[in-house]
């Protein structure tokens, strides 16, 4: 009903802002993923999902598309409710959380509080083929077109690497280094595989 909210950004916290939009105060919840995308800057827009229940309408906000998307695909999961796909979508980036179900990784899924390992085999036993579809179709690499991390990794792959795994460790370490050198991408991620 409501695909998103454009106004002045009047609250912010960790879980939840406030956007005035022509007078009216909506109190939407995020995830930390977009706590973190958002800028202090007065103006503000959000993707939103309504979600409607028999005592209450709860509307949840997302810095891009591509989150919103993974958050509705987490909710149609029998057992994961709203609260725990934010908790996921605030533990790990909507990259990572798609990555980790397109892979199979139950241990990565697992290591989201409230979810066990029964959950996290339903996510992607339920999710894997969806998102292997629509896999990055709406979300571009934050590292794309990195002429180091395309050397290290020709490079990791020429060691024997699989490439997968080695784009996986890769664009974890650019993630929190986007500038770092060949070498050191490199070194890192031979620590890591």
């Amino acid at each position: 009903m409501i695909t998103h909210l454009q106004g002045k950004l009047i609250e912010k916290n960790p879980t939840y802002v406030v956007i005035d939009c022509n007078g009216v105060g909506y109190m939407i919840h995020i995830s930390l993923h977009t706590f973190t995308q958002i800028p202090d800057a007065e103006n503000l827009k959000l993707y939103t999902y309504l979600q409607v229940k028999e005592d209450s309408h709860t509307l949840f906000g997302f810095s891009s598309v591509a989150e919103r998307e993974i958050f509705k695909l987490l909710i149609s999961v029998s057992g994961v409710g709203a609260s725990i796909a934010r908790t996921m979508l605030s533990s790990l980036t909507p990259k990572q959380v798609r990555e980790g179900i397109a892979t199979g990784d139950v241990a990565l899924i697992q290591s989201i509080k409230g979810i066990g390992a029964k959950t996290a085999q339903r996510v992607i036993l339920d999710l894997k083929d969806k998102i292997l579809k629509i896999y990055d179709i709406d979300e571009v690499s934050p590292v794309g077109g990195n002429t180091n991390r395309d050397e290290a990794l020709s490079a990791l792959e020429v060691l024997g690497f699989v490439k997968k795994q080695a784009e996986r460790v890769v664009d974890k370490f650019l993630m929190s280094e986007p500038d770092a050198n060949v070498e050191t991408i490199i070194k890192q991620a031979l620590k890591n595989l």
